[in-house]
Parts: C-alpha cells; structure tokens; sequence
C-alpha cells in the first residue's frame, strides 16, 4: 500500500497497526466501556464446604442504558422506527394485520398502562428486548464456553433486526458456574447456578430501572429530542433457556399450566401473580409436581415494574418448529417408523436412499426443511407426507413478514392438520406431549400481541454469535480470551459508529470475454446468433417479427467483448408482505463456473407471469453503440400439469425442448427438486449433477417463505 502510495507523493493514513489501534482508541463515538461485578454463594455452608461455594464468579457487562440511546440516536436508523405503538389494517378486506414489533397488542397495552400516570403524558415506549444463549466456539481445544447476553429495541422496524444493522448489541457476558463431577448434581448447586443467571440479569438492568417509571429526554436519530420511558420487552431463548427464565420444570409449559403428561389438552396462561400466589399457599413438592413451579428461584423480572416473565417469553421459530417439531422430532421418527415397518436393514436401505436424496443439505436444518418432503416421497405413506407438508405449511405462514387475518386461520388450519396427520406416527411414539410442538398453539395468541415471529427468532442471536462471540475469540491470543474478546466488541462498534457517522458528513460517498470464450465455458456455440437476436429485439421493440425469421445480414452485430458476472440482484414486490416498509424483497442469484472450487452452481429463476421457470447458465453485458445491455443466458423449464401434485402441494416442470422465441422478465430466485419417485438414486451421483440425471422436477413451494406465497 505505501509502495503505490508513494509515486503519488503521498503517505498511509496510518504508520502501523498500533498507530490505527490508538485511533480507534481515543475514538470517542459508540464507546460503552466494559465493566463487571464478581458473585459469590452467601447461602448456609455444610460441614464440608464444596468448592464452589468458595470460587467468585465474574460477569462482564455494558450499561444497557448507554446501548438503547445509541440505538436510538443511530441516524441511520431515523426512517425505520415506530416511536408510538400502533395498529395495522389491510385496506382492501379492513382486516388486522400484524408486521413490527410496534404494531402488536403487547405495546399498545403498555402505552394504556404508562399513559394512567400523567406525568408521562407524550413518552415514547422503548421496549428491552433481550435474548441469551450458550455458544461453543472451539470443540477441539477444551469446549470453551460463553454465555452471551444481547439487546435491542422494540422500536426499529423487523427489517433492520434481521438485518443485522447494528440493532442488535452484545451487552454482556453472563457467568457460567463449575464444579467438580461429585457436586455438579447437587440440589444446592443446581439452584444456585440459575439464581446467579437471574441475579445477573438484575444488576446488568439496574441502570434502566429508574427511566422505567420517570421519563427521561433524549436526542433520537432523526435529531427530535423525545420523552423516553423504558419496559422490559421480550425475550429471545430457546425451550431450555427458556425453563431457567420462567423458573419452570423440564417437560413443563413457561407460557400455560397445561398438564405435562397432556400439553395439548390446554391450560391457562401463566402469569406472575397466580405464580407467586400457589409459591406462597403450596409446598415445594406439590408446586413442583403438580405445577411444574420451581419455588427457590426468583425471576429476574420481579424486580422491574410491569414485568412478567411468562407473558415476556416469546416465539422460538428456529428451536421450536426448524430444530425441534420437525428436525429431532419428525425427521427422527420417519427412521423409527422405516424400522418399525420393514426391519432393520431394509430401513437402512431406504434411510441410505433418503440421504443421498438430501445430502447437499448436510447437518443444517433449514436447508433440510427444503428438500426433504419430495425425498422420502415414495419411501412412506401418503399421510406421513401430509404431516410434514402441514408442518411445513405452518412453519412458512408463521415465517411471514406480515400476518394478517387470514394467515392465523391458515396458521391455526394447518395446525389441525397437523395433528390430525402425525397420528401416522403412533407406532412409534409413545406420547405427542412434547414441549416444542405444544408451543405451536400459543403462535397466534403471541403473533397478536408481538407482530411476525421473524423477529423474536433465536436465529437472530445465533447469527450474532459469529460476529460477537466466535471470530472476536478467533482472533484472540487464546489465552485469557475474553478480556481480548470485550476488546474487540468495543474497537468493532466504535467502527460502525464512526461509518455511520462519516457518512453523515458525506466523507463516504466488476470479468472480461470474448464472445467465442464465453459460448465455449456454457457450451452454447449458437451465443453469437442468440446475442444478434437480443441485439435486434431491444434495438427494434415495435417490430413484430421473430428474430428468427429476420435474415442474418440485416441483424446488428456485436463482436466486442463482454462483460460476464457470478450473480446478478433480484429486487421483486414480495407477496408475503403486502405492506408495511418497503414491501420489496432482495436476493441474488448466482451462475458461477466454479462455486467453492467444487462444482458449477447455475440457480433457477421464476419468471413474472405465472410459474414461469429457468435455469440461469450465466450472466453478462456488453457495450453496444455506448449503451451497455444486461443480459442473462437462461434455459426454460415447462410445467408438467396444469395443477400441483396432490400428495406435496408442488408445482411439476421439466426442461422444455423447444425454443418458442418468447422474451420474459426473471422475477426471482426459484429451487428445484427431482422428483424421485420410489427408484433409488446411485450411490455416486451428487446433488450438482442433478438437472442432467433427472427428467423432471419439483418447483419446491417449501424453499423459503417467499416461494411458499409465490408457489402456492
């Protein structure tokens, strides 16, 4: 760099990398300083003291308060947050529909209830939403553990949460007790390591607890200075982190007091003062057994006002319906149900096809969401494959930007259907009480009052481990990593506040071939011919005439170079969001010779009318009479039938032979999926070879929630 630098007479902005780091140092904006606080046991000590009530236990943490003003005062932020709560309708059928945070019932009641005091008259509702979760970042070298704790606000539109915009913050680093094997079971223990999560995340909020009840005025992003008064919003976790929030017993309900042994059979909604009125009049045993209550433990939230922590726990799309009602559930039973059925070794045999039917999914359970319907089609019966489609119907109508009316019936239609279907299922499962999919009955209860589940995902926080938690430690010396870590997290969001401020300021303001090169790579050897008749439509959009049938002297010629590219933006209206910021949706589609220096990747598109589909083979320009002219070499596919299969709910194409002339606009990404039928597939064919092995294809609906609306 200072070696091209010089021959311009000119210098690196810094000496070297201790020089950037004092400048990132002495950077005063987005600087949160890293603080902590150690916690002991104080309880009654036994004759022979464990160790661990003798061992000190840090936390580390930022002031929450000091992250939500940045939050706030974060300019880019200015256009995409709801200071007010609000409700949404849909102007053609006048019907509830539910998109942000904001625009849910939990909001608009806790408006009603700040707006009794009139004092906070004109306050804007900053609701806390916070989400923790365990993550490993290094299995090899001794299973090094870290507790994450994360927070945003209610207010910033879902687009800029999922986003990953720097609405989502890392706060803290939660303590995570040891012992030796002899007294890690211990009842004390056991207590004790949950209390300390509770009395943690009490000392970490403490600083947001007076603006709780007295506004305070700030500057927010868009430069107006607002009453700010501040609640504990909900909170992300899994089923797990979910019993320790709630205080909850395994295999128990955090949201209602359904029986354990009959989940589905309903129960009431669990609130905090019915909780606290059965710990005060019931013995420990009886609120154990008959309630699934863990007396001893006292939720964090019942030290904030207007906090219950059962009303605060929040949909889990990615733990609850991706990993856990269909990866360790259905996907698991289907291997039980094949052994049950045929034996052993025939299940094997058929569990071996079913594999190499899905094998470029590998271990993620979303990409298995995908393709795995049409891949044990022909192994099981017809209402197994229901099942999954209704679970998957389900999981992609909850995964909706905006949910309206309609959706929850569907949402509550599929949800029967379920169940009617997973009955199939009895053979090999002694009890469909099962925590996960029991939560599957509270979704459109918390979509009313939280918005689309899209945005209190685990998935979410998961995404921030890589960012927050894995490369800042990858990064570390190893030793001692996380004083490195906390390091690395300040520097990191000092940079993107001084980005979006530089910014402010206005201080921030593409592969070359030829024609013959490019129709060798794609084996297209007519290019030419195909580019002089792109030439002529575009040059000639009142002429009637085919291209075809234009002799060869009066087409234009094009003999430059071309410009070719590994993908291409797809900006289309989204139908599964109808309203709200935006409305469009952007996604890229890739046609590269070499992707991961393994196979070529050629994506599929569907085109704007109808259920149109091709398979990109590349993307290029070129330069004609100085107007440059984007191009996409594509091959069609045709619909097999003129309605879907009964069975998945999918469209049939299959390439299409003939070359009919037609020009179309490519709408978005589209996946296909052979259709299998109950032929096993050959042990070394891979899942790139599978447009040229199979003869005609699923238009898969389940691809993601997008295709489900578009497919449907």
């Amino acid at each position: 760099m200072a070696a091209t630098l010089a021959k311009h007479h000119d210098v690196p902005p810094f000496t070297d990398h201790k020089d950037l780091h004092n400048v990132i140092d002495a950077t005063q904006l987005g600087d949160v300083p890293w603080q902590s606080f150690s916690v002991q046991y104080t309880g009654e000590r036994p004759e022979v003291v464990p160790p661990w009530m003798d061992d000190e236990f840090e936390v580390w943490y930022r002031d929450p308060h000091a992250m939500a003003h940045n939050i706030l005062a974060n300019p880019t932020f200015k256009d995409e947050i709801d200071y007010t709560p609000f409700r949404e309708y849909d102007t053609v059928e006048d019907t509830r529909c539910w998109k942000d945070f904001m625009s849910g019932d939990w909001a608009w009641q806790q408006a009603d209830t700040i707006s009794k005091d009139p004092e906070a008259h004109g306050s804007v509702l900053v609701p806390i939403i916070l989400g923790s979760d365990k993550t490993t970042v290094s299995v090899g070298t001794g299973n090094n553990e870290y507790y994450p704790l994360y927070a945003s606000i209610g207010n910033v539109c879902n687009n800029v949460q999922r986003a990953h915009r720097d609405a989502l913050v890392i706060i803290g680093f939660l303590a995570i007790p040891k012992t030796d094997r002899k007294h890690s079971k211990d009842d004390v223990f056991w207590i004790f390591r949950r209390q300390l999560f509770h009395s943690s995340l009490s000392a970490i909020l403490s600083s947001l607890k007076s603006a709780m009840t007295k506004y305070e005025v700030m500057c927010c992003g868009d430069g107006h200075f607002r009453r700010i008064i501040y609640s504990l919003g909900p909170y992300i976790a899994d089923y797990e982190e979910q019993l320790v929030l709630s205080c909850i017993v395994k295999h128990w309900c955090p949201k209602c007091i359904a029986v354990r042994m009959n989940l589905d059979g309903g129960g009431v909604y669990r609130c905090r003062g019915h909780t606290d009125f059965l710990i005060d009049e019931l013995h420990g045993d009886v609120l154990w057994d008959e309630f699934g209550i863990i007396g001893d433990l006292v939720p964090f939230t019942n030290d904030f006002p207007q906090a219950d922590i059962h009303k605060l726990l929040s949909f889990d799309l990615l733990h609850q319906l991706i990993k856990g009602a269909f990866k360790d559930h259905l996907v698991d039973w289907v291997a039980k149900y094949l052994k049950a059925a045929h034996g052993t070794r025939w299940a094997e045999e058929i569990m071996s096809d079913i594999d190499r039917r899905v094998a470029a999914t590998g271990d993620d359970s979303k990409a298995l969401m995908k393709v795995f319907l049409p891949a044990i089609e022909g192994h099981v019966p017809g209402d197994m494959v229901r099942a999954f489609r209704a679970l998957l119907q389900f999981c992609y109508l909850a995964r909706r930007d905006i949910v309206t009316e309609d959706t929850l019936n569907q949402i509550q239609d599929a949800l029967h259907r379920f169940h009617h279907y997973r009955k199939i299922f009895d053979l090999v499962v002694p009890t469909f009480s099962l925590p996960r999919q029991h939560s599957m009955i509270h979704y459109t209860d918390m979509i009313r009052l939280f918005g689309a589940p899209n945005r209190l995902c685990s998935s979410i926080t998961e995404s921030k481990h890589i960012k927050a938690v894995k490369e800042p430690w990858r990064w570390s010396s190893r030793h001692n990593a996380l004083g490195q870590m906390l390091v690395t997290n300040q520097c990191l969001d000092k940079l993107a506040a001084s980005c979006v401020d530089f910014d402010a300021r206005g201080m921030l303001t593409g592969t070359i071939l030829s024609i013959a090169a490019l129709a060798h790579e794609v084996a297209v050897p007519d290019l030419r011919r195909l580019i002089r008749h792109f030439l002529f439509t575009q040059l000639n959009r009142d002429d009637p005439r085919d291209p075809a049938d234009v002799p060869t002297g009066s087409l234009p010629r094009h003999e430059g170079k071309l410009q070719v590219f590994n993908s291409a933006a797809a900006t289309f209206f989204a139908p599964s969001d109808l309203s709200g910021t935006g409305g469009m949706r952007r996604e890229h589609i890739c046609a590269c010779p070499l992707w991961r220096n393994e196979y070529p990747r050629n994506d599929y598109a569907q085109g704007m009318r109808g259920l149109e589909v091709a398979r990109i083979v590349c993307f290029f320009s070129f330069n004609h009479n100085w107007e440059v002219y984007p191009c996409a070499l594509i091959q069609w596919f045709e619909k097999i039938n003129d309605c879907a299969d009964e069975d998945t709910g999918m469209w049939m194409v299959r390439p299409s032979l003939h070359e009919d002339g037609s020009r179309h606009l490519l709408f978005r990404a589209a996946h296909l999926l052979p259709i299998y039928g109950s032929e096993y597939i050959p042990h070394g064919l891979k899942f790139y070879h599978s447009i040229d092995s199979f003869r005609s294809f699923y238009v898969n609906k389940f691809a993601d929630h997008h295709a489900f609306e578009i497919a449907s």
